[in-house]
């Protein structure tokens, strides 16, 4: 017993029985333990961490993180396209450095704050908007996403497999099967629809109606060279369903102005998206307005532009917004036009940074609309004054 306890000591890390000279070269146990230097995670700098979707991702328990995925919660906002690339994240589903501040991913962002454009502008003059409401379509707008994000990776697994920043995508890469992702479909759409619940019967039926557009977006791609169209249509549905949820119905003379400019709005940031994958879709047989715009891309992109803003002067007309609604607007103009002449659309990098960027444009407009409508208050006292007192 000894002896064979002996001669098991002595063996080398190939099952061979080793020489002194190869016992020697064996690393320290300590060394030897130590996962891969390329598999580590760097250690954060030091500093106050704050929640963030992507940090939530990674705090849950292994089982539960592909869904997670899937509903690409783990993107950060200033991430691009939040699947893992290159040396510094080693293929982890993660960036190396965790986020910082508040961070909900840039799609989620853009699918909300349309939402949050029709809730203020809908608000009493000299109110701010309805919080409630706020936080409900907050809610409503991480769970359609998601679900909008397991239906496009349904119907894109065989796709996504052939490009690199997508192949790691749970069901692409295996994580989860079709079935499981369907489940979880159910799921999310049920929690859904009991958000939805909690409006009135006009926005139940006009949020359903919606459901048409979430299922058959993904098969744009596959028939036409405008699928950012119908993403537009499909993403800015809140701009109908936030009026409807404050005022019981449409006001279409607003409505209908602020969706349209929401939908051009989609067209810049989605196309500018696009290009990061061109190259790929090109190989696969993928189409978007990208491949269809090609050099005189920002061309487009600057008439598109331009018709936002205009269809957002038409909608605050209609509904008599001020001086800080109207400041809002000239400052997206200029940070779209910015971003416009800036953009390198042969650089993936840049193409993401200009995309992600658009969660600064939804948000000046919402900060806008509410100055806007609380500067109605002063409005309407300085009318009801006697001409003397004024």
């Amino acid at each position: 017993m000894a002896a064979a306890l002996l001669a098991r000591l002595c063996r080398g890390p190939s099952g061979l029985r080793g020489t002194p000279g190869l016992r020697a070269a064996r690393p320290p146990l300590a060394a030897a333990a130590a996962p891969p230097l390329l598999l580590r995670r760097p250690a954060a700098p030091p500093g106050p961490r704050s929640f963030s979707a992507a940090e939530l991702v990674r705090a849950a328990p292994a089982p539960l993180q592909p869904y997670l995925r899937l509903m690409r919660l783990h993107q950060p906002t200033g991430e691009r396209g939040g699947e893992a690339q290159g040396p510094a994240h080693c293929g982890l589903p993660f960036p190396a450095e965790p986020a910082r501040g508040f961070c909900l991913p840039a799609g989620t962002w853009l699918l909300y704050l349309p939402c949050t454009w029709s809730i203020g502008l809908a608000a009493a003059p000299g109110c701010f908007p309805d919080w409630r409401m706020l936080s409900l379509f907050g809610v409503g707008a991480v769970l359609m996403r998601g679900a909008g994000c397991t239906i496009n990776d349904m119907w894109d697994r065989d796709y996504d497999r052939q490009v690199a920043r997508t192949a790691s995508r749970p069901l692409a890469a295996g994580d989860i099967s079709t079935f499981q992702s369907l489940v979880f479909l159910g799921g999310q759409l049920s929690l859904a629809l009991c958000v939805l619940l909690c409006l009135n019967y006009y926005s139940i039926i006009l949020g359903a109606a919606s459901l048409s557009l979430v299922v058959t977006y993904p098969l744009m791609k596959r028939v036409t060279y405008w699928p950012q169209l119908v993403l537009g249509l499909t993403f800015n549905w809140g701009a109908l369903l936030g009026w409807s949820a404050i005022r019981g119905s449409c006001e279409w003379s607003v409505c209908l102005p602020l969706y349209f400019a929401g939908v051009m709005w989609t067209l810049v940031y989605d196309t500018i998206y696009a290009h990061q994958d061109k190259r790929d879709d090109i190989m696969i047989g993928v189409k978007s307005t990208a491949l269809q715009f090609k050099e005189d891309t920002k061309q487009w992109l600057s008439g598109f532009s331009l018709a936002m803003l205009l269809s957002l002067c038409v909608a605050g007309m209609n509904c008599n917004q001020t001086f800080p609604y109207y400041s809002a607007v000239a400052a997206i103009g200029a940070h779209l036009a910015h971003q416009i002449y800036t953009l390198d659309m042969d650089k993936p990098e840049d193409c993401w940074k200009k995309f992600a960027s658009n969660r600064t444009v939804g948000i000046l407009l919402f900060i806008g609309i509410v100055l806007g409508n609380l500067w109605k208050r002063k409005d309407l006292k300085n009318v009801g004054e006697p001409s003397e007192n004024r």
